[in-house]
């Protein structure tokens, strides 16, 4: 299982109370699903809200069970943010 670190932006990494943290993950759905299992609460909110970036390519709308990650990759989570 690829070793790959979460970043986490704006309202995303004030709820995660880390800018990053390392996971173990095949795709982003199973990273999205230990970061909720890790930090229960308001981030599981924001991240309903977040867009992706798997090393600096967007996700868009893609499935995100789709979306493979590679060892030593990047996930950033990307809440909105103000003023576009």
């Amino acid at each position: 299982m690829p070793k790959v670190t979460v970043r986490y932006w704006a309202a995303a990494k004030a709820a995660s109370g880390v800018a990053e943290e390392p996971y173990d993950a095949d795709t982003l759905a199973d990273a999205l699903a230990a970061v909720r299992a890790r930090h229960p609460g308001e981030l599981t909110r924001v991240l309903q809200r977040c867009s992706f970036l798997i090393d600096g390519d967007p996700v868009g709308t893609r499935a995100h069970e789709t979306v493979r990650l590679a060892e030593g990759g990047t996930v950033e989570v990307l809440p909105p943010f103000a003023g576009g």
